[in-house]
């Protein structure tokens, strides 16, 4: 009998379209955490282009949005003069004293005279952090993490944050961003993966934010097994206390890849994951599980550099449609499209 293929889904920019709702997010984070700044008021709206972030997230080691969003500002800091940080025993009063005695100005003039900010920053300093920037992404939500909180804040909305973190919004009060999202993925598409394989999901997202979509789309029932930032965490609290050291599971490290077939506990032949960033392609090809990685360009502002930075991390094929994936792994050997 021949044995089902394992097929990964990432969840952002491979099944879910995040342009306006993650990326979107960074963007909104960025301009909310500079409000209040002296020049802010010649800052252009928005700050930075979608592709200029894209190629950003690209460089890797920024699968998780809140780290693209701190490294985002913290390259935009690079031009901002920052004043000494603020004293006070409330995080938000502290952080808010801060930015209104940062100066902008400077930051404005080269916003408006760039097409690639981000990319001309990181070109230029490095992906460096800015001490008050650090200072603004320590802890979690609610717990002196600015960034996050702002990005969560946007992200969710007022009362899926609220319903999340037990707490009220302090800094953003519309419709979350994460109603903007929508699917990549046919359900007939799904559906016939699934007669034929086995489905999983391997995603950075948190697993509350990682359920919406799956019952918003109503795509669950496609998935044997979803694994999430929540389960790379969990493990890396165990080994901290076991080790005393700090090792981040999150892609590319494997991790989330290689836990999926121990927690299936069934066979299947071969396996490959679907991802849309390099990192994705990197945690595919260093598992121990075998996976190959297929790179998908579906929602890419610029597919063709997208491609070649896919395949240069080691995609074993891409695709810009997904019509094409039941006849594909239906074929012995994957075929390569480069």
């Amino acid at each position: 009998m021949k044995l089902p293929k394992l097929i990964v889904f990432d969840m952002d920019g491979v099944l879910i379209d995040v342009s306006r709702s993650y990326r979107e997010a960074v963007r909104k984070t960025a301009r909310l955490f500079l409000q209040g700044a002296k020049g802010g008021e010649k800052l252009p709206d928005p700050l930075f282009p979608l592709d200029d972030l894209a190629r950003l997230k690209q460089t890797g080691g920024l699968n998780n949005d809140w780290d693209l969003a701190a490294q985002s500002i913290s390259l935009l800091f690079t031009l901002v003069v920052v004043p000494e940080y603020a004293a006070h025993p409330d995080y938000s009063s502290r952080f808010e004293k801060t930015i209104m005695g940062c100066d902008v100005s400077l930051l404005a003039d080269f916003l408006s005279s760039s097409t690639t900010p981000l990319m001309d920053l990181l070109e230029k300093y490095g992906k460096h952090r800015e001490p008050f920037i650090s200072a603004c992404f320590q802890g979690d939500v609610g717990a002196g993490n600015i960034i996050k909180q702002i990005f969560q804040e946007i992200f969710l909305g007022h009362s899926l944050f609220r319903s999340i973190y037990r707490i009220k919004t302090r800094f953003f009060r519309g419709e979350g961003l994460i109603s903007q999202e929508g699917p990549l993925i046919a359900k007939d598409i799904l559906a016939e993966l699934a007669g034929n394989h086995l489905l999983a999901i391997a995603t950075g997202r948190p697993r509350v934010e990682a359920d919406y979509p799956l019952d918003h789309f109503n795509i669950r029932q496609y998935f044997s097994l979803m694994v999430t930032l929540d389960d790379c965490i969990r493990e890396e609290e165990m080994n901290f206390r076991e080790r005393r050291e700090r090792i981040s599971l999150s892609k590319p490290n494997p991790y989330m890849l290689d836990l999926i077939p121990r927690l299936l506990d069934t066979t299947f032949g071969e396996c490959y994951y679907l991802g849309d960033m390099p990192d994705d392609m990197l945690a595919a090809a260093s598992s121990r599980t075998g996976y190959r990685g297929i790179g998908i360009v579906l929602s890419s502002l610029d597919r063709e550099r997208q491609r070649k930075e896919l395949l240069q991390a080691g995609a074993a094929c891409i695709i810009e449609d997904f019509s094409v994936l039941p006849e594909m792994l239906a074929c012995e050997t994957l075929p390569v499209k480069s």
